[in-house]
């Protein structure tokens, strides 16, 4: 793997040098036919176009990059707002992006390609010349005369070997040169060919992705815990309250009979507690049954009144069933704390590719995301997901909360 790594970014330092070496050459010329046809009018078009020359390079630029970065190196140049040369002209002459790619051309014609091409072939030719010069001393016999840049000469058998072992060395050594050198070559050209705007929505779009994963791995320890609780501290409890109860019939009456019935009665409420504990973790009916069965539940166990008409029978990743689910669930808490309501309702689907989830209520209203009341985290929690979360609860109600999540549907395992 490293060998090939090495390998690549010759490759790239090999390919840049070479079209730095071109682009010179055409620049030449294209500058002098320029000079001598301009007094037929006729030049001042090819002098014009030494301008664009950054274009082709910056192109061959972005393939280059692939050699060496994983990350795509973004075109760029904008698309002409109608077909055409002059249109195209147009466009070219007045973007950004072309005069970056033109002070990067001239960057490598004047400066880079020496550069690029002498790195290859030192860290080729060097190793090489010495790798070989045992073979050499054998073929030849003595007074072989090694070109390693015209310095060094092999009389002996102990000459030859050191020879070979530095040329060991020297792979090496060129081969972590050459890759050094191609990755800065690779910042460079990246930094002069992207433009600012480009960079920060690069930075955005990162930052959006590492959210997103931070989210999933949130879900991935909730869920671990979860399945942790479930089938062990509460397996034992469990057990724990059947060796209670049967304990508690077979002692006689008296003083032991009493503190066993306690033991159990306290067992009891540890389980229903642990129990409520995995459910606000991360419900195992979600899990299992998903979210239509989940927030069917939580309108069950809502100390008001609320209607079902939430019907979506399909799956979605666990991310945006969390999301969804913890939702409604804050969305009940906070009916049954703040509102006033007698009755709510839970409604919504999954139709467009994106799942919508409403909560109503016949409250006082006058609620409001910056009070307090958990909604903001919910809301922020929406956007990670690339939802959005909107309230609307007039002064004396009523009050409804809708969230909107782009979304696809995931094949349920049979």
């Amino acid at each position: 793997m490293r060998a090939l790594r090495s390998l690549r970014a010759a490759t790239y330092l090999l390919a840049t040098g070479v079209t730095g070496l071109l682009t010179l050459l055409t620049t030449l010329l294209l500058f002098a036919a320029g000079g001598v046809l301009a007094v037929l009018v006729v030049g001042i078009p090819l002098l014009a176009a030494l301008a664009l020359i950054g274009v082709p390079v910056g192109g061959a630029e972005r393939r280059f990059q692939r050699l060496v970065d994983v990350r795509p190196l973004r075109n760029g140049h904008r698309v002409p707002p109608r077909p055409g040369l002059s249109s195209w002209l147009r466009t070219r002459y007045t973007e950004a992006a072309t005069w970056r790619a033109l002070a990067y051309a001239t960057l490598l014609m004047t400066v880079l390609w020496p550069i690029d091409l002498l790195a290859v072939v030192l860290g080729v030719t060097v190793p090489a010349a010495l790798l070989v010069t045992p073979v050499q001393f054998a073929t030849l016999g003595d007074a072989v005369q090694v070109n390693v840049l015209k310095t060094y000469q092999v009389t002996s058998w102990g000459q030859a070997v050191l020879a070979g072992l530095a040329g060991v060395v020297a792979l090496v050594a060129c081969a972590f040169g050459i890759g050094l050198l191609a990755r800065l070559r690779a910042v460079l050209a990246r930094a002069i060919l992207t433009l600012p705007e480009d960079r920060l929505k690069e930075r955005v779009v990162e930052l959006a992705r590492s959210r997103v994963r931070l989210v999933d791995a949130f879900e991935a320890e909730r869920s671990r815990i979860e399945r942790d609780l479930h089938d062990g501290a509460q397996q034992r409890l469990v057990a724990l309250s059947m060796m209670l109860g049967l304990a508690r019939l077979d002692a006689p009456a008296g003083p032991l009979a009493d503190q066993l019935s306690r033991a159990h009665d306290e067992a009891g409420r540890a389980l229903v507690e642990l129990r409520d504990l995995i459910r606000g973790i991360h419900p195992p009916l979600l899990t299992d049954f998903g979210l239509e069965a989940a927030v069917t539940d939580l309108a069950t166990r809502c100390a008001v009144r609320v209607d079902v008409g939430f019907a979506v029978a399909a799956r979605f990743s666990r991310t945006v069933e969390s999301t969804a689910y913890f939702v409604v669930s804050e969305a009940l808490a906070n009916l049954a704390k703040h509102s006033g309501a007698d009755r709510g309702e839970i409604t919504g689907g999954y139709a467009g590719g994106t799942l919508t989830v409403e909560v109503s209520d016949n409250g006082r209203g006058g609620a409001e995301l910056n009070t307090g009341t958990g909604l903001i985290g919910l809301a922020d929690r929406v956007s990670v997901v690339g939802g959005r979360l909107s309230l609307s609860s007039p002064a004396g109600g009523p009050t409804r909360l809708i969230v909107e999540i782009p979304c696809q549907t995931i094949p349920v395992s049979a």
